[in-house]
């Protein structure tokens, strides 16, 4: 348990600080005075002053942070000219963008280490069953893990998103599942679950793409900086698609289901580290590109917030009073606060209900 804490706080903290060594880079060159890079959360513990900026370390051990001098308001401004407010929009601009540029780097790097030495997987067009939940649909008409699904209702199945697609619009009705299982084909018919558990799909499988590995590519590493990028794209769109459908189950008012806190998290890394240090790293890359899109968010306290009142400027030709924008993002990180404590409140509870980490895990990664 501890390493895992450690593990965790690491990957966390690694991520955090990129994230934020983007915004200090760029203040830095921008002009903007400095005042403190933090490395943890206060209370401080012990800080050196280093030419204009003060490196601090903080009791908790969760990421950093960045402090400019007059980032939030122009009371207390020693220096005008420094100020970040007091730049223009496109410095102000490059500054809050650099963190999450930051993050994207870091996953295309993360990403071409993974390809580098695990080699590049090439789509063999074919979906493959890995899990299947004990009393399910699946297991009760006979699928079993290794099953290649190649047609439903004799449409055919070349992505698992085309498998998900085809069962979610046959819930409560009969759909016959073509499999090939050691050469031989099989017809099989279920009927597909109209309200199946929480963590499962309908019809209790988890399946995943199968895919062929290229020889790893250390001898060229920029084809696997090309497939990095690549990645980071491809979560980039599915990370941004997810929220869409996160923000579409809040306006319907229903829970999201697959979203998960620090707890959730906690639990994924420790699982990925369990497996090595290549897994581990691909998904420090999965996650660094989560939190450049939740960063990028248009919402008071999150970079994209600030960059609204930024453009907010643009359009009305004058800024919004620093006072009443500060008080904005306050109210904006009170509710990003509140946000997190109810989704870790709910991944304890998911913990609980499921027996355990490992059930939880389950039903997090199930399909």
């Amino acid at each position: 348990m501890i390493g895992s804490i450690l593990v965790f706080l690491v990957v966390l903290s690694i991520l955090v600080l990129v994230h934020e060594l983007g915004h200090f880079i760029v203040a830095v060159r921008s002009g903007v005075l400095v005042e403190e890079f933090g490395f943890g959360i206060p209370p401080r513990i012990f800080a050196v002053q280093v030419g204009e900026t003060l490196y601090s370390l903080n009791l908790l051990p969760f990421g950093g942070f960045v402090k400019l001098h007059g980032e939030t308001t122009d009371e207390g401004v020693s220096y005008p000219n420094r100020a970040f407010l007091n730049k223009s929009k496109k410095a102000r601009s490059s500054i809050l963008i650099a963190g999450v540029l930051m993050n994207f780097l870091l996953a295309i790097l993360a990403f071409a280490v993974v390809y580098s030495f695990s080699g590049i997987p090439k789509d063999t067009g074919q979906v493959k069953v890995v899990e299947v939940t004990s009393g399910s649909p699946a297991q009760v008409s006979g699928i079993i893990v290794g099953d290649i699904v190649s047609l439903v209702d004799g449409k055919a199945v070349t992505k698992v998103s085309e498998f998900v697609e085809l069962v979610e619009a046959k819930k409560g009705k009969k759909v016959v599942v073509e499999i090939e299982r050691n050469g031989e084909v099989k017809k099989l018919t279920l009927i597909p679950r109209e309200s199946p558990p929480e963590g499962e799909g309908p019809l209790g499988v988890t399946i995943t793409a199968t895919e062929i590995y290229y020889p790893p590519v250390l001898v060229r590493p920029f084809i696997g900086i090309y497939y990095g990028f690549k990645e980071a794209l491809f979560w980039g769109g599915t990370v941004a698609t997810g929220l869409i459908n996160i923000v579409t189950d809040l306006f319907k008012g229903q829970a999201p289901k697959d979203l998960a806190g620090p707890v959730g998290i906690f639990a994924i890394t420790s699982e990925a580290a369990k497996l090595g240090a290549i897994p581990l790293i691909n998904f420090v890359g999965i996650l660094s590109v989560n939190l450049a899109i939740l960063n990028i968010i248009p919402f008071p306290a999150l970079d994209g917030g600030r960059l609204l009142f930024v453009f907010i400027e643009g359009i009305l030709g004058r800024k919004v009073v620093p006072k009443v924008e500060s008080i904005i993002h306050t109210i904006g990180m009170i509710i990003l606060i509140l946000l997190i404590l109810a989704i870790t409140a709910r991944d304890i509870q998911r913990i609980i209900a499921a027996g355990g980490v490992s059930g939880f895990l389950n039903n997090v990664l199930s399909r």
